[in-house]
């Protein structure tokens, strides 16, 4: 359990750091293994459906966009969606692409259902590299953890 504790409180002490509005943020090798130590723990995927249709799916991951697609607006049921299909007392960590969006998603959920919130820096693709390109600089996929297309 100690390394599930120290994991938890680098990320803590990263989301002071950064003055996050929640508990913390956690690299995509962190976050994997938060959620094989942790019971109950989820990882929350917000990107469209189109992103997990063509770029790629985490197996086990709650899937619930955080905006639409293509209309590019945000899910007016995010919140119900999540309360439909997480546990309350879950403590959630949110991936996105890039971080941006799931940074909004745990900000929200922290602030209005006061859950133990987590941002996944880097998101599935990782920063655009040096020709504008997602998917070979940081991220979940480029750190070799599991995935599926």
């Amino acid at each position: 359990m100690g390394k599930l504790t120290d994991l938890l409180q680098l990320a803590r002490q990263r989301g002071r750091e950064l003055g996050l509005p929640y508990a913390g943020a956690l690299t995509p090798q962190e976050a994997y293994a938060v959620w094989q130590l942790a019971p109950g723990a989820k990882l929350v995927d917000v990107r469209t459906r189109a992103e997990w249709d063509w770029v790629g799916r985490i197996p086990g991951a709650v899937e619930i966009e955080w905006m639409g697609y293509p209309e590019n607006r945000p899910n007016s049921h995010f919140l119900a969606q999540l309360k439909q299909q997480v546990d309350r007392e879950a403590l959630l960590m949110f991936i996105c692409r890039s971080g941006a969006r799931s940074h909004h998603a745990a900000a929200l959920v922290s602030e209005t259902v006061q859950r133990e919130c987590y941002n996944v820096l880097e998101g599935f693709e990782g920063a655009l590299d040096a020709n504008d390109q997602r998917g070979h600089v940081g991220g979940w996929r480029h750190a070799g953890l599991p995935w599926r297309s």
